[in-house]
């Protein structure tokens, strides 16, 4: 009984108030300035989930240069001290056979040759986490475009060109990443290195049709349902890769880890 009303009370508390007692990071990391725009958000030529195509406003906010990477991660866990947070959901699965981080005489440490890596198994609440910890966020899915496709509506990161193995991974197999950062043939022209591939992108919103509208909830910073992804990854399509692209996660949703999805944060511009 007492359990059950102490995870209630949890249940009403901010997120943010829930962290562990480790300090917020502080380190921002390489993060890329985004300049605010009015765009064209979806694509009336792609699946059902991509329209209608609509008009957005975004502000001005930065972005990671690269994706997390495992090493990045595993400096997180040891300043939490597990995976789990004050409110008990499961941050990292660190028994899953896909995992790339794992306690090593007390300490959390990425694989020996995966340390460069993204770092997959963590849930979207290991991600926000993560987030705030280094005083940032999960990008939304809107902002998570205008970054991946621009002003002008680029059709891929780098512009109109066809993917090829020079500008991103996918179409590889199971966990064939390469290490963040790498391709930079499928930069942005801001910097911002592989949106497409590797990877998909766990971001802030709730998997809800279009228009997309920050003030019908699907920002709930605690909502267990599921989360758009972005992005391809290594063991994914070329259709994949796209901007306008939207992936869910019907399997497990936002409480379990997956062996193809990692993620970024994002800030506001200074």
């Amino acid at each position: 009984m007492c359990a059950a009303l102490a995870l209630a009370a949890l249940a009403v508390v901010p997120y943010a108030a829930r962290l562990s007692a480790a300090p917020i990071d502080g380190k921002g990391g390489d993060m890329v300035a985004i300049p605010g725009a009015s765009f064209v958000m979806g694509s009336d030529a792609g699946p059902e989930d991509e329209r209608p195509a609509h008009r957005v406003a975004v502000a001005p906010f930065r972005l990671d240069r690269r994706e997390v990477s495992n090493a990045d991660f595993a400096r997180f866990l040891n300043a939490l001290g597990g995976f789990h947070n004050a409110a008990g959901r499961r941050l990292y699965d660190a028994d899953d056979g896909d995992a790339r981080i794992h306690r090593v005489a007390g300490q959390w440490r990425a694989d020996a040759g995966f340390e460069a890596h993204p770092v997959n198994e963590a849930s979207w609440f290991g991600a926000r986490d993560y987030c705030a910890w280094r005083g940032a966020r999960l990008p939304s899915e809107a902002e998570w475009e205008r970054a991946a496709r621009g002003p002008e509506g680029r059709r891929y990161p780098w512009g109109a060109a066809p993917p090829d193995a020079t500008r991103a991974r996918y179409g590889m197999g199971w966990m064939r990443t390469l290490p963040v950062g790498a391709l930079p043939a499928g930069a942005t022209p801001e910097g911002v290195l592989n949106l497409a591939g590797n990877v998909h992108e766990w971001t802030s919103s709730l998997y809800r049709p279009y228009p997309y509208n920050t003030s019908d909830g699907r920002e709930d910073a605690d909502s267990d349902a599921a989360r758009v992804t972005r992005g391809g990854a290594a063991d994914t399509g070329a259709a994949t890769l796209t901007g306008t692209w939207r992936g869910r996660t019907v399997s497990r949703g936002p409480r379990a880890g997956h062996h193809n999805i990692g993620f970024r944060c994002a800030k506001a511009a200074r």
